[in-house]
């Protein structure tokens, strides 16, 4: 079966949403056993620089939402940023999970040409579908997720690449 534009977008977004969720609940239960604060690890950053935690599961979040909606032609669904507990931000990727599961297969199949036009740091950037899935979104999408892990893996919390990858 040859690679299409959904099978290479919502089945390995929705697989590391799956896999980002684990390794949160890993999290939460590593701060529990230890005492630690929540707060303390959701506003962990890897670099002063770089996004806290909460905010890489946003991205990353909004990456795959986005791609879903954009290469199928759909609004994207609003979310506010408002996450402050590991209960919220699970509550997060399973909705991002549901909206994009949602998504028609042959809705996003066939997009490798749409044009989809992004507003990223004040200037209109356009992709043509397959630019934009395989030269922005999957880059940003994984880039956002690792970054998530990395952040718990830097403050302790027991994990290994199996829990990045899951089940493929």
């Amino acid at each position: 079966m040859p690679i299409t534009m959904y099978t290479a977008s919502v089945p390995r977004l929705a697989n590391t949403l799956k896999n980002l969720s684990e390794i949160l609940t890993k999290a939460e239960a590593y701060a529990t056993a230890r005492k630690i604060d929540p707060a303390v690890l959701l506003s962990a950053r890897l670099y002063p620089d770089m996004f806290a935690l909460t905010r890489q599961v946003q991205v990353a979040c909004d990456n795959a939402k986005g791609a879903a909606a954009r290469l199928a032609g759909m609004e994207v669904p609003k979310h506010e940023d408002t996450e402050q507990s590991f209960a919220e931000l699970q509550q997060r990727i399973a909705k991002v999970i549901a909206f994009i599961e949602s998504v028609p297969a042959n809705r996003i199949d066939g997009s490798e040409e749409r044009k989809i036009v992004l507003t990223l740091r004040g200037h209109d950037v356009t992709f043509n579908g397959l630019q934009y899935l395989t030269g922005y979104v999957l880059p940003n999408f994984y880039f956002h997720a690792v970054t998530a892990y990395d952040i718990l893996r830097h403050n302790g919390v027991e994990l290994g690449k199996r829990d990045f990858l899951g089940n493929p």
